[in-house]
């Protein structure tokens, strides 16, 4: 189960297809349900299922495309009804979408995947206790991050095995630059550009300084958003050192990261693991960092990369100088980097799912809970009304609490 668009670029989706993948290559069968808000253009992989269009919903200081509504409700049981799979595996099931119906809809083996590190999680403060009897259902628990962990530990009041994210290494190492980048040293940023966590503005805070110390440096900008509304907002004395890629294929994205000397990370907060420092470092490019307990840990305590205070661009500025004018420093982190994502390889995280696969599953498949039919609820919501999932789900899961109560 993927709570988010599949058809929108993020993290999570982009975990549950490598997953998928990973274990189709052994031999598995895989199925995916997951919101897709343009199916007919998605070019959808044969093992995805269309569950209808997400809506937006602002959600935990950023806007994620959930799914919640009679359709995906219906869509969720159907597809369960036909699995009959051996392990139904749910990616954050506390977030209001797919997962969290799955979690009332089904009984079985579950595996849940915890990727958020918020600990201020909207879901747990509004849904509370009331989002118990489904989580109980849940007999296998992995946490992408030890910031995940915690949340599922202090939060939950569950333990969480630690499998992080991972990354297909042989599709970055040896990726070529892209064509046409300009010449000079060169600072990569890859994110979303209009999600101020990102740390965009934070790295063009920099600019001034970087490009006193080093006169000829340039930034490549790659990620989803306004890219005109950067431009506008670039000091025209240094715009033209800024280079808006856009967003880019997944194809591309190794190549991004590969016309950089130094790959850039300024995010402020809400990071739960960093997989783009695992991609830049998969690409053999070095790594400058916000001091985040999710980036120290990724970078091995700075082993394997630059730490900065976290919003400060003057000391980004300078780490970066630093770096750009150290070629042997930057050939050790390239090398230290390479060994350290040896561990991220997908390969070696998806065995270890399989292990957790393997430690649940019993003789009975999973299927529907019909202690947890579709809930009698007035004026149930509306898939296409984003101002009111909130409401519904508030309502829906507290008559599932009332159906599932001992």
């Amino acid at each position: 189960m993927c709570p988010y668009s599949w058809d929108v670029p993020g993290g999570v989706q982009a975990h549950v297809r490598d997953l998928a993948e990973s274990l189709l290559e052994l031999g598995h069968e895989v199925s995916v349900l997951t919101p897709v808000d343009e199916p007919d253009d998605a070019a959808l992989p044969a093992y995805v299922v269309p569950a209808g269009r997400a809506v937006p919903v602002p959600y935990n200081g950023s806007v994620a495309r959930l799914a919640f509504g009679p359709l995906s409700l219906t869509r969720t049981r159907r597809w369960l009804r036909k699995g009959r799979f051996d392990v139904l595996h749910l990616h954050e099931p506390t977030v209001p979408s797919l997962s969290m119906i799955a979690c009332f809809a089904a009984r079985g083996p579950m595996v849940a995947t915890f990727h958020t590190a918020t600990a201020r999680s909207r879901a747990l403060q509004v849904f509370g206790t009331t989002l118990q009897p489904g989580l109980e259902k849940i007999t296998g628990r992995i946490a992408v991050s030890v910031a995940a962990r915690r949340v599922v530990v202090e939060h939950l009041g569950h333990d969480a095995v630690l499998i992080p994210n991972g990354v297909q290494v042989a599709a970055f190492a040896g990726a070529t630059p892209l064509p046409d980048v300009p010449p000079g040293p060169k600072v990569v940023f890859l994110g979303r550009i209009d999600e101020g966590r990102k740390g965009l503005s934070v790295l063009l805070g920099a600019l001034p300084s970087l490009v006193k110390q080093v006169p000829d440096v340039q930034v490549l900008v790659a990620g989803p958003g306004d890219v005109d509304e950067v431009r506008e907002e670039l000091d025209p004395t240094l715009a033209d050192r800024v280079h808006l890629l856009g967003l880019v294929s997944a194809a591309d994205k190794p190549r991004v990261y590969a016309s950089g000397d130094v790959y850039c990370a300024p995010n402020t907060h809400g990071e739960s693991f960093g997989i783009v420092l695992i991609e830049a470092m998969a690409a053999g490019t070095p790594v400058v960092a916000s001091d985040l307990e999710a980036f120290r840990r990724v970078l091995d305590d700075g082993e394997a990369g630059v730490l900065v205070p976290v919003g400060n661009s003057a000391a980004l500025a300078d780490a970066l100088a630093d770096l750009l004018g150290d070629t042997e420093r930057r050939r050790r982190l390239s090398a230290a980097g390479s060994r350290v994502v040896q561990a991220y390889d997908w390969a070696h995280v998806t065995r270890q799912i399989v292990e957790v696969y393997e430690t649940v599953a019993v003789a009975a498949a999973v299927e529907l809970d019909d202690t947890a039919e579709d809930p009698d609820v007035e004026d149930f919501g509306q898939e296409d009304d984003p101002g009111r999932v909130s409401e519904t789900l508030r309502r829906w899961l507290a008559v599932v609490r009332e159906r599932v109560a001992p």
